[in-house]
């Protein structure tokens, strides 16, 4: 037999060497190959190497790359692909089945490891760690080009075999080197005797072991002595115990923190929370209530059952005794106003007095019996009356009434009987004729109102109506006018109390506002709405006897302005004769101003100011709302501020339009407030006006008939021509008759006006000499100044004459 195998080598080396007789080309062998592939003979993918001379089956591939791998132990991709020839592509994806195949290898970041590689690296690092005690893993990581995780993954298995040490934070450590760092753990853990934070322990450990393993020492975790201790805590090599991980307190400290708590609570029956901080318990409420279940929580302290019936006691004997009691003077000084409040509620005794209403709990501490509250409100509440009254009044102003000859309007005469004198009335002034004063008041006569028209009787409602939407808030701020202040009423109560004096405000009580616990605030605060209550029902009593008396009032009012408003109408026509004349239009507005129109404005701001008054609950005397008036302009200013809202700021846009230069504006700004008021200004009409000049023109003929100072005759002849030549009742001052003498220049005949102009100079002559002689005693003056008055008297009939024809009366 193996001569016939001998044979059979022979023949095939023969064969071998024997020279072909036909040689075929590389691209003959490829067109064989694939011939062969398309005939089926060949069954299984050829691979080219990167030369493209040589095929290679996928089998062989994996053999080369098992084989490679059997020898290196930790072989490149990349390299592979070198070594055996084949393209990358090829490689790779025949390497992922090589590694799918076997557990032993691992395709990591393009390198094959196999697992004796890693049982060599082990008992390499096992041989470092008997040399330096301890490595990290990140440099070990390093050194192989792998990632730490990779390491720490195949170190963990291999620990207590391969490797002996014990990986912790990261770091290998030997079993020589855990247990030098475990007795540094136990030392410095037993000599803690107070609540510690380990945390803070471990700092110095860490740099006690590092000054033994020198400068080639790695620095240690907190985590390698934290698990160190837990093993010894568990162990019970350690007594006490462990909060959150971190926070140690031994078994010594809460075995004295027990004693010391309960030294304290049984000596004085409470324990504040403030000491059980400093004793290092956090939850005190949980740990005392644990230990002393009869025991009651408070806000600041932990108290016995026994210093609630104290307690009890004190305020038995306040109650009975009709006084009071501050339970903190009763309590220790750690007792907050919190805690005693709630001692307070469970006491029984005060538990049945708030039942009864017997007693009452001020600012949580305090403690009053409802008789002793009782006695001191009575006594504040008659001062309280008479300080609302005082209040009320002192908050709005009292106006003086004056009382002016010179100043007077133009009545209507409603009396039937006054028709049959025929507007003989002796009782109107006679303006006077000046050179220099404008401010000088023109007394006007009064005319008769032959037509009366009806008028809204319900204006006093309408006055109420129109205030309606501000109610509210103008009755919040009347109230805070008669409601007596914090001040007021803890002066009282001092005067009832004086011991409240010295409650914490023994130098000026009034520092008790900055003081909210004291008594004296306190019991202010409790009697101000009692004190409010009791002066609203009295207000309100005052309402309702004030009720008719406001609606009379606002009447009264109503008739006062229909009959003035008429007439400043009347005499508001007259100035557009002179609206040419700038410098006498002023002068003829500003009269009319500060005489019928300060007339009528100041009887409806008094008419105004009465009513509110009244309004506010104030007591106003029966011959106060009946009074004329005169005020000046600061009154005037006073009243209108003193109304409410929107009347005031048109009162106060009168007041204003009264001391300027216009007329209409002071027309607008009364009619304004008229109708805000809610009162009904009638219009001038022709028929009204010819009524009223009718009238005005009996009387003016009247007095000019009659009169007899010279110096006012001139003054009433003027007026009757302007009716006559204008049909308009002019309202002229002194210093504006010669202004008003040229206007008529065009409508007299030359003799007429002559008369005019002659008495005229006389006239301001003869008040010329008045004025000069003044204060002076002379003989020569006296003469001179009878001499011209005997002269203007002799000319009086020409003067009349003028006006009155032939018909003047008989002079005596």
């Amino acid at each position: 037999m193996d001569d016939e195998l001998l044979e059979l080598q022979r023949q095939f080396e023969f064969a071998q060497q024997v020279k072909s007789s036909v040689r075929l080309s590389d691209r003959n062998v490829v067109e064989l190959v694939q011939k062969l592939q398309e005939l089926g003979v060949i069954d299984f993918d050829l691979l080219h190497t990167v030369t493209g001379k040589e095929y290679i089956t996928q089998e062989q591939l994996r053999n080369e790359i098992t084989r490679e791998i059997s020898k290196l132990g930790r072989v490149s991709v990349i390299d592979l692909a070198d070594t055996i020839g084949v393209d990358l592509y090829h490689v790779e994806k025949q390497a992922q089945d090589v590694v799918l195949n076997d557990p032993g290898l691992m395709l990591v970041q393009g390198e094959i490891i196999s697992q004796s590689y890693w049982d060599s690296i082990a008992e390499e690092i096992n041989e470092r760690l008997q040399e330096c005690s301890q490595i990290a893993v990140a440099e070990l990581a390093g050194q192989l080009q792998v990632g730490s995780e990779l390491v720490q993954s195949v170190l963990e298995p291999r620990l207590g075999t391969l490797v002996k040490a014990r990986l912790e934070g990261g770091q290998l450590y030997t079993p020589a080197y855990v247990e030098r760092v475990t007795a540094m753990v136990r030392g410095a853990s037993r000599g803690i005797f107070v609540p510690s934070n380990l945390s803070a322990l471990w700092a110095p450990l860490q740099q006690l072991v590092q000054e033994t393993n020198g400068a080639s020492g790695v620095a240690v975790e907190n985590s390698f002595f934290q698990s160190i201790f837990n093993r010894l805590l568990k162990e019970e090599e350690m007594l006490g115990s462990l909060r959150a991980g971190t926070h140690w307190t031994p078994s010594a400290f809460a075995t004295a923190q027990k004693e010391c708590v309960d030294s304290s609570f049984s000596q004085n029956s409470y324990i504040s929370y403030e000491s059980m901080q400093k004793l290092g318990i956090s939850q005190a409420v949980q740990f005392l209530q644990s230990r002393y279940p009869d025991g009651t929580p408070l806000a600041a302290v932990f108290i016995h059952s026994s210093m609630i019936e104290m307690l009890d006691s004190a305020t038995e004997d306040a109650i009975e005794q009709n006084s009071w009691i501050d339970s903190l003077s009763v309590l220790p000084s750690s007792f907050t106003s919190q805690d005693a409040n709630k001692m307070l509620l469970l006491c029984p005794s005060v538990q049945s007095a708030l039942k009864a209403e017997k007693a009452l709990i001020l600012g949580e501490s305090y403690v009053l019996s409802s008789g002793f509250i009782k006695g001191i409100y009575d006594q504040i509440e008659k001062e309280a009356d008479a300080f609302s009254i005082q209040a009320s009044t002192a908050t709005l102003i009292h106006p003086s009434s004056k009382s002016s000859e010179s100043t007077e309007s133009i009545p209507a005469n409603t009396d039937k009987g006054s028709k049959k004198k025929k507007g003989k009335s002796a009782s109107t002034k006679a303006a006077t004729v000046e050179t220099v004063p404008d401010d000088e008041e023109d007394a006007r006569p009064k005319s008769k109102r032959n037509q009366k028209k009806g008028r809204d009787s319900s204006s006093s409602q309408k006055l109420d109506s129109k205030a309606g939407g501000k109610k509210e808030s103008v009755k919040a701020q009347e109230s805070n006018n008669i409601i007596p202040p914090d001040e007021w009423v803890m002066k009282k109560i001092v005067d009832s109390v004086p011991e409240f004096e010295d409650d914490g405000t023994s130098e000026n009580f009034f520092l008790c506002t900055e003081n909210p616990d004291s008594i004296l605030k306190h019991l202010a605060d409790h009697m101000k709405p009692m004190l409010i209550n009791s002066l609203k029902e009295r207000r309100k009593k005052i309402f309702t006897e004030n009720a008719d008396r406001m609606r009379r009032l606002i009447d009264d009012l109503q008739k006062k302005l229909d009959e003035s408003f008429l007439n400043m109408q009347l005499y508001e026509k007259a100035l557009d004769l002179f609206e040419d004349d700038q410098s006498t239009a002023v002068v003829l507005h500003r009269h009319l101003l500060r005489t019928t129109a300060a007339t009528i404005a100041d009887t409806l701001l008094h008419g105004l100011d009465i009513h509110n008054k009244m309004k506010n609950g104030t007591e106003v005397e029966e011959s106060k709302t009946q009074d004329l008036v005169l005020l000046d302009s600061s009154e005037r200013t006073a009243l209108a501020k003193n109304l409410n809202g929107s009347l005031s700021k048109k009162a106060l846009a009168l007041v204003e339009a009264l001391e300027g230069k216009r007329v209409d504006t002071f027309m607008v700004t009364f009619r304004d407030l008229a109708e805000e008021s809610g009162l009904v200004l009638k219009k001038l009409d022709k028929k009204l006006e010819r009524t009223l000049l009718h009238s005005y023109r009996k009387d003016l003929i009247s007095q000019v008939s009659t009169e007899s100072d010279p110096i006012a005759l001139l003054a009433k002849v003027v007026s009757l021509l302007f009716i006559k030549i204008h049909n308009k009742a002019l309202q002229a001052p002194g210093r504006a008759i010669a202004a008003a003498i040229s206007h008529l220049k065009e409508k007299l005949d030359e003799s007429a006006y002559k008369t005019l102009t002659d008495y005229q100079t006389a006239t301001v002559t003869l008040l010329a000499l008045m004025s000069a002689s003044s204060g002076e005693e002379h003989d020569c003056s006296a003469d001179r100044i009878l001499t011209k008055r005997e002269l203007l008297e002799s000319q009086m009939p020409l003067l009349r004459t003028l006006v009155l024809g032939d018909s003047q009366p008989q002079q005596s």
